[in-house]
């Protein structure tokens, strides 16, 4: 987190004493149990805020374009500084959780991004837009990965799945939500307006969050060693396992952050001509998202975690090849079947990381979340450059090879398993 934040972030966490860090021994909590309900209603809440504010901007580039007289490439650069940022900053916060707790690094993203984003509707200028939106992200960076692994430490292993899938699934909320509430207020009031109205439902996110997260109770701390953090982090990147999935987080948010990226330009140009707020209620689609990362722990049980990712792959290739067409039917099944692609198979990689993960789970977790929002910012901007340069064709092209990629090491991966397993039957 910048420097100028820091004392920010410790007054925040010195105020939050209902969240103690404690290692006593307890049962971890199991679907059903009030703790549970609670932990998993309080994680929604932050997976919400942290995709609403993360992707504030991201419906609303056509009116930022307008507003400040930028080209759609020049526009993007206020989502992929903010995911670009995230990318940077959460190996290092996630070091910090390590010694501070999950909850209280939580607390303190939370409080310094809400802050940010009631700032970022008044930038005067889109220098000062892309800026804030940074230090937005940087902040940002403390949720995912210190959720990640305060699921792994207090969650059930038998229900770790499904929890890591609800709290994506509260991102997908976050993300429809935010980009609705953004279009219509922006149709009606202005990009302006649209951003404060993100700013204030992440604020009331961040008020249930507080008030719902149950305390750590499995959490240690160890001691802030950069030489033990490196030498974590170097033995998770040797790991072949856990770089594979690395690269799987990645290629699917480039795709995701190509595609809705763009997707707004597409469609309030002819021949469709659709208003903002109608532009922002396609992110309803997202409920497909929502569906699909819940259920990822039910696709594990009946197809493996290989064989939930190939249908997630294939899933989302029908729905790139679907948006071809000119067809707003055809587009928006399209997007159907990409959101749906997308977040089944963000949610088993992620899952798997904590699974495979056995120390520093954190720095596992920060090391996926710092692949996943490089690709998407690298899926942002290099979509919208192919959509300046190509039209919609080059962008479902870029997303397309991405895909590919996902599928390539999907299938090294499961021909080094079938090596292993004739290897330990000799």
């Amino acid at each position: 987190m910048p420097p100028a934040h820091t004392g920010a972030a410790t007054t925040v966490a010195a105020s939050t004493p209902s969240f103690p860090e404690t290692s006593e021994t307890h049962e971890p909590l199991s679907p059903g149990g009030p703790g549970y309900r609670r932990m998993s209603f309080a994680l929604f809440a932050a997976g919400l805020a942290t995709f609403a504010l993360l992707y504030s901007t991201q419906a609303l580039l056509p009116a930022v374009s307008a507003g400040f007289g930028v080209t759609v490439d020049q526009a993007s650069w206020t989502v992929s500084a903010a995911t670009g940022a995230l990318a940077l900053f959460v190996l290092p916060l996630s070091a910090l959780s390590e010694r501070f707790g999950r909850t209280r690094m939580m607390t303190c993203s939370m409080a310094v991004a809400v802050a940010v984003g009631l700032l970022v509707p008044f930038a005067p200028s889109l220098e000062w837009l892309i800026a804030l939106r940074a230090v937005q992200g940087a902040a940002i960076a403390g949720i995912p990965a210190s959720a990640m692994a305060y699921l792994a430490e207090e969650v059930q292993p038998k229900a770790l799945v499904s929890a890591i899938g609800l709290f994506v699934a509260g991102n997908s909320i976050g993300g429809m939500s935010g980009r609705v509430v953004t279009g219509w207020a922006a149709q009606l009031w202005g990009w302006r307006a649209g951003l404060l109205a993100v700013g204030l439902m992440s604020l009331a996110c961040a008020l249930v969050f507080l008030a719902l997260l149950p305390r750590a109770r499995f959490f240690r701390p160890a001691s802030l060693n950069p030489r033990a953090v490196g030498s974590t982090v170097a033995g998770h990147l040797r790991d072949p396992l856990l770089l594979r999935l690395y690269g799987i987080g990645a290629l699917f948010m480039t795709v995701f952050g190509a595609v809705y990226t763009v997707i707004g330009y597409r469609l309030v140009e002819e021949p469709f001509s659709l208003g903002q707020g109608v532009v922002g209620s396609v992110f309803l689609i997202y409920l497909v998202g929502t569906a699909a990362s819940a259920a990822a722990g039910q696709l594990v049980a009946r197809l493996g975690r290989r064989g939930a990712l190939y249908l997630a792959v294939t899933t989302t290739a029908l729905g790139l090849l679907a948006s071809l067409s000119d067809s707003l039917g055809a587009i928006l099944l399209g997007l159907v079947l990409i959101t749906a692609g997308f977040f089944a198979g963000h949610a088993v990689a992620s899952s798997s990381v904590s699974r495979t993960a056995k120390t520093g789970r954190a720095q596992a977790s920060a090391l996926y979340q710092s692949a996943y929002y490089l690709g998407s910012s690298a899926g942002g901007t290099l979509g919208a450059l192919a959509y300046h340069s190509g039209g919609w064709p080059a962008t479902a092209a870029l997303a397309l090879a991405a895909v590919l990629g996902v599928v390539t090491i999907t299938l090294y991966g499961s021909g080094v398993a079938r090596a292993e397993r004739r290897l330990a039957s000799a």
